[in-house]
């Protein structure tokens, strides 16, 4: 039987260049972006690791207060909610509806699975017409925890009625590639630009540079074993 497929959605399905603009005129440089969005996980996972949980939107807004601090930079309210609501009408890389399409026309099952809060996945998804290629959108939120824990991948696999090893993760990544790997999930891997995987972690078996490629390797490997 051929895998489940479990998207991630964030830098993996939905491309954060609609925040540039915003990290360019309250920052001065676009790339501050990406340390907001690290020093975002960094927050989310010593929550996870000290039992301190608050939903990602909550660790999206400190850790733009935290990023803003760093670099002097006083942020208003409605400028912190500029970034922050502009995260949920994020756009699609432009190959993901094709190719999400691709696979539910080959009959594999597909879903998301996110940090963030369902509200927020839903909201996303539905903004940019991706949501009907997925039969649920599983959030972290529902047991207050986050990936890369084992538990977000155990929760994705009842949800899908599967067992852990007939579900497959995809994601730009790589500690999310690596937690499903070490919970017993397959994997594939997006290199989306400046994106890598571990070099010395697990590796999966589908790895490609958008989801065009990764998205045709893994029919060649699920429709093989299928």
């Amino acid at each position: 039987m051929s895998r489940v497929i479990v998207f991630d959605i964030m830098g993996t399905l939905l491309d954060f260049q609609a925040l540039d603009p915003y990290f360019e005129r309250f920052f001065g440089d676009t790339a501050i972006r990406k340390e907001w969005f690290t020093q975002t996980l960094q927050l989310a996972m010593a929550a996870m690791l000290t039992n301190a949980y608050e939903e990602f939107g909550v660790q999206a807004d400190t850790g733009l207060e935290i990023t803003a601090r760093r670099y002097k930079v006083s942020l208003l309210g409605e400028e912190k909610n500029l970034i922050l609501s502009t995260v949920r009408k994020l756009r699609p890389y432009p190959e993901v509806a094709r190719n999400l399409q691709r696979l539910r026309d080959a009959g594999l099952r597909l879903a998301a699975l996110t940090n963030s809060t369902a509200k927020t996945a839903e909201a996303q998804l539905t903004y940019t017409g991706l949501r009907d290629h997925f039969e649920q959108v599983i959030s972290a939120d529902e047991i207050q925890c986050f990936k890369p824990s084992p538990e977000i991948y155990h929760l994705a696999a009842k949800r899908m009625s599967v067992e852990l090893e007939q579900m497959r993760l995809v994601a730009a990544h790589d500690w999310d590639v690596t937690g499903a790997l070490r919970a017993g999930c397959a994997a594939a891997f997006v290199a989306r630009p400046g994106q890598v995987m571990n070099p010395f972690g697990p590796q999966p078996d589908v790895k490609g540079a958008d989801l065009a490629e990764v998205a045709e390797n893994i029919l060649a490997v699920e429709l093989e074993q299928g």
